[in-house]
């Protein structure tokens, strides 16, 4: 049999600066930020949502072991809400965050979303979707 994964647990988004990343995703998208020392004795910071978590490392002091090419801006994330739509493009207007598109249809893991996205502060592409 062939060794399959089942989930995914977390990720990491290398950032311009940590604090300012967590302002905005605590603030504007309700995640958590988590303070957590690895075995190493680093001190790190997460966004915590759901059970899932997104590593934060400052852009030029990295963790090891990293990606091959890092690079504040550079992700593509789809978070899912049970939110309606309507409710987060209100929040946002409400923020003065600006929307790049939405709402559209298009195609999750497990089928049928509709979508909005906008930006980070680093330009991180960032999609809010229901499940159809």
């Amino acid at each position: 049999m062939t060794p399959h994964v089942t989930s995914l647990d977390h990720l990491v988004l290398t950032v311009a600066e940590v604090e300012v990343t967590i302002g905005f995703y605590v603030g504007l998208l309700g995640m958590t930020a988590d303070r957590f020392t690895p075995a190493d004795g680093s001190t790190r910071w997460a966004l915590s949502f759901g059970v899932q978590k997104i590593n934060l490392h400052q852009a030029g002091a990295e963790f090891e072991p990293k990606a091959g090419a890092v690079m504040p801006g550079s992700a593509d994330l789809c978070f899912l809400s049970d939110t309606p739509l309507e409710e987060w493009q209100a929040h946002l207007a409400a923020k003065g965050v600006k929307l790049e598109d939405g709402p559209v249809q298009r195609t999750g893991a497990t089928g049928p979303i509709t979508s909005i996205y906008l930006r980070d502060p680093d330009g991180n592409l960032l999609e809010i979707s229901n499940r159809a």
